[in-house]
């Protein structure tokens, strides 16, 4: 469970405007902490969303582009996870990054 690795996740139950149901997310956590701890954070997937900067990131998943939301970040306990659908590229790994500092302001 490496940071870039993207799983399948089961988001249900949710509330209000948190995105639903089983997608695609990356793993954003340190490695060492997502292999160490029973949860990881992640940053879901979306074929709906449009691109916006900084909160919507486009990144490649499965061979096509998708928005990655920013402002949907979230820890998940593991068994959430079901199996590993891609990897990020280093490029979009770097691109979520500066939509991460941007979204949470650090």
């Amino acid at each position: 469970m490496n940071r870039g690795d993207i799983y399948w996740v089961d988001l249900e139950p949710t509330k209000g405007s948190e995105i639903r149901k089983k997608r695609p997310c990356v793993l954003v956590g340190a490695t060492p902490i997502n292999k160490a701890r029973k949860t990881v954070v992640v940053v879901p997937l979306s074929t709906a969303a449009k691109i916006h900067p900084p909160i919507t990131i486009g990144v490649k998943c499965l061979q096509q582009k998708v928005a990655a939301i920013c402002d949907q970040i979230r820890t998940v306990d593991k068994s959430r996870l079901t199996n590993q659908a891609d990897v990020l590229s280093e490029k979009d790994l770097k691109a979520l990054d500066e939509g991460l500092r941007s979204t949470l302001c650090l």
